[in-house]
């Protein structure tokens, strides 16, 4: 009995679904179920609320300030926060982060290569979510990127022999694919292709104006014709005389025996503007944009908006903005640290989010009013850590902003 126990195997942590996720290709590329050039292409080149929506959040998350805290100390200086600052020579810490929002919102993917040298990351790019894919290993999880560009492809393990894995794929929940994530521009798909449909119908209408659709009916009698030539001079009128913007609102001339027969419905009888905006407020609701602050008019919610700005930035930016920083944190953890010390996290100051500056007033004055509770209390309510010293126990920021220090 004790030589079966000897021989068992040692116990390794691994989850009992992965097998079946191997079943899918084990070391093949599991290709996106969609076309990510289509979605780029035809939402953001081609949609101007798609490319806003896109814009704003991605411009204001890039313009969020972290700080990084080591359990429930403030870090003032690492190196985390200059590799940040400067990850790469082409590119500034805000241009970096808000390509990888853009990347995130427009994919449902986004990924960062980290290059370190002696173990340590010293750059950070952002990878094209169409050039990367999903290799997965035995147990189903990725275990590899592969990048391609023009044919030649760059495979990066999953995790390097230092056990640091040199890639960090950031995604949106997806509820139908173990590797990938869910575009929001996806789910508003239809309204997408409705609204662009708007946009080439005004086009057209444009390029065909005072030509409404319908028929010129010949009234001869006894089935009676136009001839060829009378056919084509009627032709080459309408397409000189009546068609294209400069020739809108002209009055159309007929002869003796025709009459103009309109077919098919016009704009106001599709009730075509209420479509279009209620087309443009779905798309932003799939992005989490107040169609308040895009200039849509209709149901708005909002009764102002600062309200709507404060909204957008709770809801939508400040999460976003926390989940990559959490994920930035602990990819640029040294692999030697992870497990000696505390984790390292990143947060979004919200005492430098301009938008929520009167919330953040609001609560300085309620915290100063409440001088009777101890300070540890008061700390904690304004989203500090500890006093930064046992013999000053009695530290409070001095303002909303507050340097590291006090903070710490």
């Amino acid at each position: 009995m004790f030589d079966s126990i000897l021989q068992r195997p040692r116990e390794a942590k691994a989850s009992r679904a992965a097998p079946l996720l191997a079943l899918q290709g084990t070391g093949r590329p599991v290709w996106t179920p969609r076309d990510y050039a289509a979605l780029a292409r035809e939402g953001y080149a081609r949609n101007p609320v798609v490319n806003r929506s896109v814009r704003m959040i991605a411009e204001a998350a890039a313009s969020v300030t972290y700080t990084l805290h080591e359990g429930e100390r403030e870090l003032d200086r690492h190196p985390l926060l200059s590799l940040l600052a400067a990850p790469n020579p082409a590119a500034s810490g805000a241009a970096f982060l808000e390509e990888v929002y853009g990347h995130l919102l427009v994919a449902g993917n986004a990924y960062v290569e980290a290059v370190s040298i002696d173990g340590t990351p010293r750059e950070l790019h952002a990878l094209r979510p169409d050039r990367v894919r999903v290799v997965p290993g035995r147990d189903g999880w990725p275990e590899a990127f592969d990048y391609t560009v023009a044919g030649r492809t760059v495979r990066f393990a999953a995790v390097e022999p230092g056990g640091r894995p040199p890639v960090l794929h950031l995604k949106v929940f997806h509820p139908l694919d173990d590797h990938y994530g869910f575009a929001p521009i996806e789910a508003a798909q239809v309204s997408l292709d409705l609204h662009n449909a708007a946009g080439a119908w005004n086009k057209a209408l444009l390029d065909n104006a005072a030509r409404p659709s319908g028929a010129l009916v010949y009234g001869g009698g006894d089935g009676a014709n136009l001839s060829d030539e009378q056919f084509e001079r009627l032709k080459k009128e309408l397409e000189e005389g009546y068609q294209g913007p400069r020739n809108a609102g002209r009055p159309l001339l007929l002869e003796g025996g025709l009459d103009w027969k309109p077919m098919g419905l016009t704009p106001r009888d599709m009730d075509f503007i209420a479509a279009k905006n209620q087309a443009a407020r779905e798309i932003a609701l799939a992005f989490g944009v107040p169609p308040m602050l895009l200039a849509i008019p209709g149901d708005n919610t909002y009764s102002n908006f600062q309200e709507a700005n404060r909204a957008f930035w709770r809801q939508t930016v400040l999460p976003l903005a926390a989940r990559v920083g959490e994920a930035l944190a602990r990819f640029l953890t040294p692999a030697g640290e992870a497990g000696r010390h505390m984790p390292l996290v990143l947060r979004p100051d919200l005492d430098r989010v301009e938008a929520l500056a009167a919330e953040r007033s609001a609560l300085w004055e309620r915290v100063g009013r409440a001088a009777s509770h101890p300070t540890a209390e008061r700390r904690l309510a304004l989203g500090y850590g500890p006093a930064p010293s046992a013999d000053d126990p009695q530290t409070l920021p001095a303002d909303g902003g507050g340097e590291a220090e006090a903070r710490a």
